[in-house]
């Protein structure tokens, strides 16, 4: 269990920094250009790995089809999630990007699924969380916090659809294809979106090395969350590293001084201990 939580507190400070490092280059290079520098340092990572080490004979054409969804899920959730984070506030579009989970209840009950009253519980709670987070922001127009609110649960939506199919294509192949398959079709998808419309993917120079650490970053939380697997008490991992976006909230309170009341940390907390919970 111990390792499992270890891991899991990998992938969470990894994840946690990786967005305050969003923050930062949405509000000073291209959105596609980062997205795009980002995606193909963790590939250049990655591929030796899942090259090398991956079982390619158990690869499924259902898992390779499954895996091109993912990664344009990926593609698309990640756009959303820088565009929220250049608009902010960090304490604001976090908790919504990491609420995620609510889909998965949401998607029980439509599809008739028996589902705990402590899950529809915690569900309540996120969004009693949320709507705390977002009220106490009086220094964010509301205009400005609408669009925010919007993009970030544009790339809640994203990642639940991208991780839901990434999980079903590694449940009918290999784990380590699917990982390398989903990635190449992320930035496979990105190409496909910037090139029509002439968007510029070259990233700002003077930000390579923090866009490269920020691909690495990525890779490593992924690479350690599925090495978990392996583990017992696996679970435990995925938890904790489901809390990476009160690690992004607090480092914007630390570094990008972005003020926080008593109340708002009490939201922010109350999500965060929610969503772990859904993800038992």
């Amino acid at each position: 269990m111990i390792i499992s939580l270890g891991l899991g507190l990998i992938a969470a400070l990894c994840w946690g920094v990786h967005d305050i490092c969003v923050r930062y280059v949405s509000q000073r290079t291209g959105i596609m250009a980062a997205i795009s520098t980002v995606l193909i340092f963790g590939a250049l990572l990655l591929t030796p790995v899942c090259i090398y080490f991956g079982n390619w004979a158990d690869l499924t054409m259902p898992a390779i089809g499954n895996s091109v969804l993912s990664g344009g899920l990926f593609a698309l959730a990640a756009i959303a999630l820088y565009q929220a984070f250049a608009i902010g506030p960090v304490r604001l579009v976090a908790p919504i990007v990491g609420s995620y989970p609510i889909l998965s209840v949401a998607l029980a009950i439509w599809s008739g699924e028996p589902v705990a009253a402590l899950h529809i519980f915690a569900v309540v709670l996120i969004i009693i969380g949320i709507t705390i987070v977002a009220q106490g922001d009086s220094d964010t127009g509301a205009g400005t916090r609408r669009i925010a609110i919007l993009w970030a649960a544009s790339g809640a939506v994203g990642f639940f659809g991208s991780f839901a199919s990434g999980q079903a294509a590694a449940a009918l192949g290999a784990e380590l294809p699917v990982i390398w398959l989903t990635r190449m079709a992320a930035i496979a998808s990105i190409l496909l979106i910037a090139l029509p419309f002439r968007i510029n993917l070259k990233p700002n120079r003077s930000q390579l090395r923090l866009l490269a650490a920020m691909g690495v970053l990525d890779a490593i939380a992924l690479a350690v969350v599925i090495y978990a697997g392996t583990q017992n008490f696996s679970a435990f991992a995925s938890v904790t590293a489901s809390i990476f976006g009160l690690v992004t909230v607090i480092l914007a309170w630390v570094f990008l001084k972005e003020k926080m009341t008593g109340l708002q940390w009490t939201g922010v907390l109350v999500v965060f201990l929610s969503i772990g919970f859904l993800s038992l």
